[in-house]
């Protein structure tokens, strides 16, 4: 499946396929300033923590090209797009050094261009190492969207579950529908349908029921920030999975590259959690589902303690059991 965003270098700019029209609509976007990616990012038109960093660092190529001077606001604009992904800010510092050392357009792209093949090459190693713990005929359940459209290509968990088909060790998939934003009843059904994987659509408040009725071998979600400790921030309802899955007895899984990992955060505490308005609550595509005027308490991420996680399978192996130790090893 092609990646959610592409370089066009004749017409310098950054081709972005808008995921807040599909199913629906198949609508491309021709990005050309940074401002025009941060509003991108902010209104998740591009979302999934290692696509926010891809398109990040193509941001600053698009302000450079038009302004040599423009890097620093540019930085500023893309870092204050979205606050709790830590591969933004990661790809982001990436690009400052490489502006540091040789201030130049064409090096930037290039590194962006490196950014955007390399999440490809890890998200193919991270669905080799998490289809081994899959064993044969194995049942699912993701949450959010993990795909090829979150990332640079084939994706983090859902890559794992691609990864899982490919090698005939899969039996079913339950995605969620993954509210408020519906980004798995929109988004990974449609990567899922589009490939033929057997797929099932389950209510995000259904997933603890479907385990005491069908016999789930693992959860397998992303990540948006992994602290030192193994507590890991993903999207919201992630924590109440791994709860379900602790009490029903399946496996729980991370999938994300090592640039998720952020060794300068202790715990989970110290992850800063986006909330957004209460709109994305209280309406639907401009409609009100609540009465006018209704509060809502809308944070877009939650954080899964490091004890509920089984393993955490990034592109240099699989940490497990979770531990700080275990993580600096692996890391180096």
């Amino acid at each position: 499946m092609n990646p959610p965003l592409r370089w066009n270098d004749d017409a310098r700019r950054v081709d972005l396929l808008d995921q807040t029209q599909l199913p629906v609509e198949e609508t491309w976007l021709e990005i050309e300033t940074p401002d025009r990616m941060a509003e991108a990012i902010r209104m998740l038109r591009v979302r999934g923590a290692p696509a926010i960093g891809i398109a990040a660092a193509y941001g600053l190529v698009l302000a450079v090209s038009r302004d040599p001077q423009s890097f620093d606001q540019a930085f500023r604009v893309l870092a204050d797009s979205r606050p709790t992904a830590v591969n933004l800010r990661w790809a982001l510092e990436r690009m400052r050094e490489v502006w540091r050392r040789r201030p130049d357009a064409a090096s930037l792209l290039a590194e962006a261009i490196n950014i955007h093949e390399e999440d490809l090459a890890q998200n193919l190693k991270i669905g080799a190492y998490g289809a081994e713990l899959l064993g044969q005929g194995a049942k699912v359940v993701t949450h959010c969207n993990t795909g090829a459209l979150a990332t640079g290509g084939h994706g983090t968990a859902l890559g794992v579950i691609r990864s899982a088909w490919s090698a005939g060790h899969l039996a079913q998939v339950y995605n969620t529908e993954t509210r408020p934003w519906l980004q798995g009843a929109r988004l990974t059904a449609w990567e899922l349908h589009e490939e033929g994987i057997p797929a099932k659509l389950v209510a995000d408040g259904a997933v603890a029921h479907l385990m005491t009725r069908e016999k789930i071998d693992w959860v397998i979600v992303g990540a948006d920030r992994i602290a030192a400790n193994g507590d890991t921030a993903n999207k919201i309802g992630t924590y109440a999975l791994a709860v379900a899955a602790k009490l029903h007895g399946v496996k729980f899984m991370v999938a994300a590259p090592s640039g998720t990992f952020d060794l300068s955060c202790p715990s989970g505490q110290a992850i800063p959690i986006e909330e957004r308005t209460p709109r994305e609550l209280t309406e639907f595509r401009g409609e009100p589902v609540a009465p006018l005027g209704y509060d809502a308490f809308n944070p877009v991420f939650d954080v899964t303690p490091a004890d509920l996680i089984d393993a955490i399978v990034c592109e240099r192996g699989v940490i497990s059991p979770v531990s700080e130790e275990a993580i600096r090893k692996l890391l180096g």
